[in-house]
């Protein structure tokens, strides 16, 4: 790359370029910390040290309220989402404030009543954190840095005492993109497509016959609930990029290929129709209040039924399976072919999280 080129959105749109980036610049230069259990080379959801879940995000959403959501319960709900799709339970968050000079406070004020909603949602509080001003026309209104910490529970000691009663050279203590192996199931936790296009209703102004809400929410007590039951090796909340990049992520990172079914994938009826008149994807826009569950195939029936009496479950659905039949991710349509679903360059919106 030469020294006139530059960073520019698709960099950090979830995608494969942003993969690149990460792999090119940020790697060499903050990898190669052995002390780490699950290190910054694995880029998971979230690192493991010292026995300790950490994970830091931040949230540059525009604009900052949202149908369904806002800036606030964003920060709070994606951070304490990759904290427990690695098995852990919520701690503790520290948050950092960057306010562009102009905000209001009754803005800033909405965006502090609904985190502590959302913190009071996930059973978890911020207890640290840092704030800063910049001056107008920098960001759009403010960024919101959110860090976390987890730690392991007995739902999750159960959880992989099941894997191994049908795996029995499962070695890892926590539930890895990588642990994904050909025949175990993929459960969808519900429709997707949600969280991006009400951003982009914001965004645009555009209305799309109905209103189109947000899925932002912690998910921690769900994952619970999942834990419980067992059998589960990877979980993933499908962020920038949707379903197809968090699928072939999985793929990747665990050398197996990945068919799903196009019939069974939930999206909602406005959703596909608003994303058939801007021609875009519904599998590639990012969501917040989902998740993408790899289970062993004989508990795939019994975590089904936990997640659907939940009420952040009750539309899931298993929509594949891994498999060693190649090394991609595909979709079975519904007229009966296959197509290859690939890794997308970014997610399509921008400005979601």
């Amino acid at each position: 790359m030469s020294e006139s080129e530059r960073v520019t959105m698709i960099h950090g749109a979830g995608g494969a370029v942003m993969a690149k980036l990460i792999e090119k610049y940020v790697l060499p230069y903050l990898g190669g910390f052995k002390g780490a259990e699950v290190g910054l080379e694995v880029l998971d959801d979230a690192a493991v040290v010292d026995g300790v879940v950490f994970k830091s995000d931040s949230h540059a959403v525009r604009p900052i309220f949202f149908p369904g959501g806002d800036i606030g319960r964003l920060a709070v709900a994606g951070t304490v989402n990759d904290l427990a799709v690695l098995g852990a339970k919520p701690v503790a968050l520290a948050c950092g404030f960057v306010l562009e000079e102009g905000l209001t406070f009754s803005d800033l004020e909405r965006v502090l009543a609904s985190m502590k909603a959302a913190c009071e949602e996930a059973d978890v509080f911020v207890v640290t954190g840092d704030t800063k001003v910049v001056e107008k026309g920098s960001l759009g209104g403010l960024v919101v840095n959110m860090s976390g910490i987890g730690r392991r529970s007995k739902a999750l000691d159960h959880n992989l005492a099941v894997v191994r009663k049908y795996r029995s050279q499962f070695g890892t203590r926590w539930i890895l993109d990588k642990n994904l192996q050909a025949g175990d199931k993929i459960i969808l936790s519900g429709t997707v497509g949600d969280h991006g296009l009400a951003v982009l209703s914001a965004q645009e102004g555009l209305a799309f016959g109905s209103r189109i809400m947000s899925d932002v929410k912690p998910l921690n007590h769900m994952i619970g609930e999942v834990l419980d039951v067992g059998g589960v090796v990877s979980m993933k909340d499908p962020t920038r990029g949707g379903l197809t990049n968090a699928l072939n992520e999985w793929s990747k990172k665990a050398s197996v290929g990945i068919l799903v079914h196009e019939d069974k994938i939930p999206i909602r009826k406005d959703v596909q129709a608003a994303c058939e008149m801007l021609g875009i994807d519904p599998l590639e826009v990012g969501n917040e209040g989902k998740v993408i569950v790899g289970v062993v195939e004989k508990m795939a029936e019994k975590v089904l039924e936990a997640l659907k009496a939940t009420d952040e479950g009750k539309d899931a659905e298993i929509i594949g399976k891994a498999t060693d039949e190649f090394d991609l991710v595909a979709m079975e349509t519904v007229v009966g072919g296959r197509r290859i679903l690939p890794t997308p360059v970014g997610d399509p919106i921008p400005r979601i999280c």
